[in-house]
């Protein structure tokens, strides 16, 4: 069971609140994986960094403190090669916006990459910033699948891909986060062979978000956006049998999203 908690705003502030411990405790899942700790471990209250049974390990910001970051809690005992920092890319890597690990089982590994992609928006270099990540980080993981491992990545995609992943489309056409360059990638992913996970799963339901604008209370309204994922490879398919959208869990703009791997 992998569940992904995007955009935590800080984990150093969700775990002041209480709202990691319950998706610890409750939900167990094998690895939690968090984007936008902004945080290096050793910021980490020492308690947290071995809690209920799980190890923290960290990939932070180079290019500035208390800025973006990732990270996965481990279950103890669970059996992954220690986790990598980075996709070999010091352009993207100096941000912290990947962590790499790979889960052991019976056939082929499964290398699962927990990311927080950037945000097209502050003006026009950081969408093309954006746009390179996205170039650079489908690269990476079509070598790895070239390599013959099964791949699962998931994250913060900055992206709503369809018209049915936002509640707003019209609205936002001109919008970084539902521009026509930013879906192609996406469009260019599943033609790569890779699977949007929810929508396998799902179909085309509609009215199902990731993301909330805090500042207009759209959660309240249930008007959102779907720009986390978890994608998976075409081997790993069959093995996903199940996806979950934690709606109703509170303490970010963000909600957590989780899959169940047999392996």
């Amino acid at each position: 069971q992998t569940c992904a908690l995007p955009d935590l705003n800080g984990l150093r502030a969700t775990i002041k609140q209480g709202n990691l411990d319950p998706l610890l405790t409750k939900y167990k899942p094998d690895i939690l994986c968090l984007q936008e700790i902004k945080a290096e471990l050793e910021q980490i209250p020492a308690e947290y960094q071995h809690v209920h049974g799980y190890t923290l390990y960290v990939s932070a910001s180079r290019a500035r403190k208390g800025y973006s970051g990732v990270g996965f809690y481990i279950k103890d005992g669970f059996d992954v090669t220690a986790p990598v920092n980075g996709i070999g890319n010091e352009v993207f890597d100096v941000e912290g916006r990947n962590i790499v690990t790979t889960i052991q089982n019976k056939t082929n590994p499964i290398v699962l990459i927990n990311t927080y992609f950037p945000n097209g928006g502050g003006g026009p270099e950081r969408l093309d910033y954006k746009l390179k990540f996205y170039d650079a980080y489908l690269k990476y993981v079509d070598g790895l699948q070239k390599k013959g491992s099964m791949v699962l990545f998931c994250g913060d995609v900055n992206t709503a891909h369809t018209e049915i992943d936002l509640a707003r489309p019209k609205e936002n056409a001109d919008n970084t986060g539902f521009l026509p360059i930013e879906r192609e990638w996406l469009d260019e992913v599943v033609d790569h062979g890779y699977t949007d996970m929810f929508r396998h799963i799902h179909g085309n339901i509609k009215d199902v978000y990731t993301y909330w604008d805090q500042k207009t209370a759209a959660r309240d309204r249930n008007v959102g956006w779907r720009i986390d994922y978890f994608f998976a490879s075409a081997g790993l398919v069959p093995k996903i049998k199940k996806f979950e959208t934690l709606t109703d869990y509170m303490g970010s703009d963000h909600c957590p999203i989780m899959v169940d791997v047999e392996i």
